[in-house]
């Protein structure tokens, strides 16, 4: 262990990611920690990290956010599922809800009586059993307690750095405009000591948190650390963001994905706008084919002209080297279908609190951290590349993506899926059995058999128990109501929140 204490953490970047970082080390350490974070307003963040998963009201919770006041500053609305379009084929559409999919027991989850209803001849779906994929399909929200609701949000990025800085400021951050300039080393142990500004000024620090995006100035380009590149896994490298005025009354209570021939678009509504970005196969689509298809399928008033994002899904090999710590892109990269980049930023910073180094960086607490952080973008990469490969379109890529040889750990999933619809859920695995199950099902990954268990029921005692759950959530559905009116009474954000520009036209 080495014998320096921490006492001084320097973020380098802003953005999400370093305000995520920053905020909690402060927040949660307050009276052990110098936290000073350096960025540059000279340099763009990405800026395209809008909708969320439910873990994220757990990150509020640790931080003491007040959830109305929070939607009030980032213009949020609400998010109960993502609906998959035209990924299996087009014209198909499945939903992936967040929450709990019917009643199992303990040995055998409730998509095992589903599946044995189908085979009885007792026809439904699927979403009728969850509440939020019935309330999005009806696009409807409220938070209820009874059934119990599971939701994330969309939210205005900027106004989210902006609502951290000003909430989590007061704790003690210390914040340094510059562009850095050189990144020094202590010449034996190569631990960075010190970042250099370009006006000369000289930010030391003992722990050093990377925010800067893909280049990784500390974790790779000072560090060396390496990268492994899952390109042939997933084989978007580019997208086109833009941000556009809503044509709704009412923004729908989930994320759209919408397939095309050479990748993907996404459709997140905040309340004063729509963001938009079309996530695409460089090989296959130009940037200007993608820019113009972008503004053709969007087909609303652009509020920001589209910009172009270029990266590279993968990993650091290291997202802890000695005393850097990478976040966010500089961490690594998993295109945004299913809403994870602020997730992982968050499960990252929260993690590094529980394994605080602040008597001395100890060499098997990094191995403990960057094997979590190593085996949850695992499982994030194995279940977005689950909607690529489970395809019946015949596009290039698609054909591709559904002909590539899969990650070992995928293949046992969807293998014991195939054998016995068989799922399961380890320790700090993001998505939960029941989102595995709708999307093998909504990408028409269909099992040969399921658990014997359920054949002990009758057809009418199995018939009561899937009216039993269908029933309350028709019921809660049909007393919600449009996300606009709940949002107009809980959390309506004021017009002076956003910048002028995100003005709502008159």
């Amino acid at each position: 262990m080495a014998s320096n204490r921490i006492r001084k953490v320097v973020v380098a970047g802003g953005g999400t990611a370093g305000w995520i970082a920053a905020s909690t080390l402060a927040y949660q350490l307050k009276e052990q920690l110098e936290v000073t974070l350096v960025e540059s307003s000279s340099i763009a963040t990405v800026g395209v990290g809008e909708a969320t998963v439910p873990p994220i009201r757990n990150y509020h919770r640790f931080m003491n956010i007040d959830e109305r006041e929070f939607l009030r500053e980032v213009a949020g609305t609400f998010k109960l599922s993502i609906s998959f379009e035209n990924f299996v084929r087009p014209g198909h559409r499945y939903i992936h809800p967040f929450g709990i999919t019917g009643k199992g027991t303990l040995v055998a989850g409730f998509e095992q009586f589903w599946l044995e209803s189908l085979q009885r001849g007792m026809a439904s779906q699927l979403p009728q059993y969850s509440l939020e994929a019935m309330a999005s399909l009806a696009d409807r929200f409220a938070i209820i307690d009874e059934p119990g609701i599971n939701y994330a949000y969309h939210m205005d990025a900027a106004l989210y750095v902006r609502f951290l800085r000003k909430k989590f400021q007061p704790y003690g951050i210390r914040q340094v405009e510059g562009k850095i300039t050189e990144v020094r080393q202590n010449a034996e142990s190569g631990y960075v000591e010190a970042l250099v500004l370009d006006d000369g000024q000289v930010i030391d620090g003992d722990l050093f948190i990377d925010c800067t995006g893909f280049r990784g100035l500390l974790i790779e380009q000072t560090l060396n650390t390496g990268y492994e590149d899952w390109g042939h896994w997933l084989p978007c490298d580019r997208a086109v963001a833009m941000q556009a005025h809503s044509t709704r009354s009412s923004p729908e209570p989930y994320t759209r994905a919408i397939a095309h021939e050479a990748g993907w678009r996404w459709n997140i509504p905040v309340q004063h706008r729509v963001g938009c970005g079309l996530v695409y196969d460089s090989r296959y689509m130009s940037d200007d084919e993608a820019h113009a298809r972008l503004l053709n399928d969007v087909g609303a008033e652009p509020v920001r002209d589209p910009w172009l994002v270029r990266f590279r899904t993968g990993r650091r090999m290291k997202a802890w080297n000695k005393n850097v710590v990478a976040l966010g892109l500089a961490s690594g990269f998993i295109e945004p279908m299913e809403s994870t980049s602020i997730h992982l930023a968050m499960s990252s910073v929260m993690q590094l609190v529980e394994l605080f180094p602040s008597e001395g960086i100890s060499n098997a607490l990094v191995d403990v951290y960057n094997d979590r952080c190593r085996r949850e973008l695992e499982h994030v990469r194995d279940f977005i590349i689950l909607h690529y490969h489970a395809n019946q379109r015949d596009e290039k890529m698609w054909t591709e993506c559904r002909q590539m040889t899969l990650p070992d750990s995928l293949q046992r999933r969807i293998d014991a899926w195939r054998d016995r619809a068989y799922v399961w859920h380890e320790e700090a695995e993001l998505f939960a059995t029941t989102s595995w199950i709708h999307v093998l099902l909504g990408q028409e990954v269909m099992p040969r058999q399921h658990h014997p268990l359920p054949r002990e029921l009758s057809d009418a005692d199995l018939g009561r128990l899937l009216a039993s759950i269908r029933q309350p959530i028709d019921h809660a559905v049909a007393r919600m109501p449009q996300q606009q009116a709940f949002i107009d009474r809980y959390c309506k954000a004021s017009p002076d929140v956003w910048p002028r520009r995100h003005a709502m036209p008159a």
